[in-house]
Formats: C-alpha cells, sequence, structure tokens
C-alpha cells in the first residue's frame, strides 16, 4: 500500500472513531466540558492526529489506544451519574464567587479569577455594575451563573398578574419543498390540514422554501420566489 493511501484510509479511520466516541459519550462531552471530559477531548484528538500522519506506528496500536481512552472515560462517566461524591471528585464542585451583593476574594484566587476576569463575565452577561449582582457561581463546565438583586430582575407576567396565553413550541411543516410528514404526525396539525391551508393561498408545495406554524399558532409560509411575499 503506497503512503499516500495509507493516509487518507487513516484519516478517515481517525474521523470515524472520533465521530463514534463522541456518539457514545452524548452531547454532553461537548456541552459539560469537566476536567476528565476536556482531559479525554485532548487526548483522543492527539490520538486521532497521530494515527492520520504517524505511519511508523502500527495502525493497531491506534486503534487499541481509543478502545483504551474510550473505555475508562465511559466507566468515569457512569461512575460519576451513579455517585455524586466520585462525580464531585473528578469533575470538581461550583464555587461562589459573589454571595449577597459580597466579592469573594478568596474563591476568586482559588479558581484563578481576577477582578477583571469577573467583570469581563458580567458582562456576558449584560451586567456592567456589579451592584447589580446578588449571587455569582463559577460552574463546573466553567460558565457563570449570576442571579441579580431584586430590584434589578425583569418583571414577569406573574408580578403584573397578566393572565396572558401560554406561547407553543414552533412546529416546522415544511422544507425545501417537501413535506416534514414526522412534524404532522407528531403535532395537533395534520397533512389534510396543511393542504387546506395552501389552498387557500393557492400555494403548491412545491413552491415553499420553509413553512412553519409560529409560537402563536400562525402558519408562516416562505416561497422560494422573492416577487411572491411570504403568508401569514
Amino acid at each position: 500500500m503506497s503512503m499516500f493511501l495509507e493516509i487518507i484510509i487513516r484519516t478517515f479511520t481517525a474521523f470515524i472513531i472520533l465521530w463514534i466516541f463522541v456518539h457514545i459519550l452524548g452531547k454532553r462531552t461537548i456541552f459539560q466540558k469537566t476536567y476528565h471530559l476536556l482531559i479525554a477531548t485532548i487526548t483522543m484528538g492527539t490520538i486521532a492526529g497521530n494515527l492520520t500522519f504517524n505511519y511508523k506506528i502500527k495502525f493497531i496500536y491506534f486503534i487499541l489506544s481509543f478502545v483504551i481512552m474510550g473505555s475508562v472515560i465511559f466507566t468515569l462517566n457512569i461512575l460519576s451519574v451513579k455517585s455524586r461524591r466520585f462525580r464531585e471528585r473528578i469533575a470538581g464542585k461550583p464555587v461562589t464567587l459573589i454571595q449577597e451583593g459580597k466579592i469573594l476574594e478568596a474563591a476568586l484566587q482559588k479558581t484563578g479569577f481576577s477582578m477583571d476576569m469577573l467583570k469581563q463575565a458580567l458582562r456576558g452577561k449584560d451586567i456592567f455594575n456589579l451592584d447589580e449582582v446578588d449571587w455569582a457561581i463559577l460552574e463546573v463546565n466553567g460558565s457563570l451563573s449570576v442571579l441579580k438583586k431584586a430590584e434589578y430582575q425583569n418583571i414577569t407576567r406573574k408580578d403584573v398578574n397578566l393572565n396572558l396565553p401560554s406561547y407553543k413550541v414552533p412546529v416546522e411543516l415544511i422544507m425545501d419543498g417537501a413535506i416534514l410528514s414526522d412534524n404532522l404526525s407528531n403535532s395537533t396539525y395534520n397533512e389534510e390540514w396543511l393542504n387546506k391551508e395552501l389552498k387557500k393561498r393557492n400555494i403548491q408545495v412545491s413552491e415553499i422554501a420553509y413553512a412553519v406554524v409560529g409560537t402563536k399558532g400562525n402558519l408562516y409560509i416562505d416561497l422560494y420566489e422573492d416577487s411572491q411575499q411570504p403568508s401569514n
């Protein structure tokens, strides 16, 4: 086998194995970058990179490394789900940085957070004044959760006793000129209802780029032709 062909095969193999690895571990690998998952991601990426270009090492050794690392991370994930104490040991615990409006300097120092970093993280939450913050907690995945003081919190409908109808989850009905049958069968809207609505508007399914029932129950239609206006 030529070196060129071997690199191609190794590259595709590395991609497939990494895809399987992420798929097995689930969305947690992407969303919750805890210590062990971050280490696993870096390690698996390094192994995949070596598998692709380091053709001097036997192919089977890389496969063995993938299996061993994948098994270790999979086992750690199972144990972290079943045991809170074990989860705290391998993933860490949330750290309170601001408590009842007071900045905890010791916690900042412990987590390696400077005041500038804290202010930057708060600005990411649209908070430019430290005086607005009641609690700020650094989560295990590195994100900052913030609770504003009562006087700075947004007013809800319940606060002003407004009895407004609740919104629904949008339901996509047509995309790229094709009916999304699964969405129709899993919602209160069926294909017969859709055909009636399209007939009212004198529109064919093939003419529609996108159609969705919005949060208020209104049907929005976007046509391929720019000269034709979307229907509501």
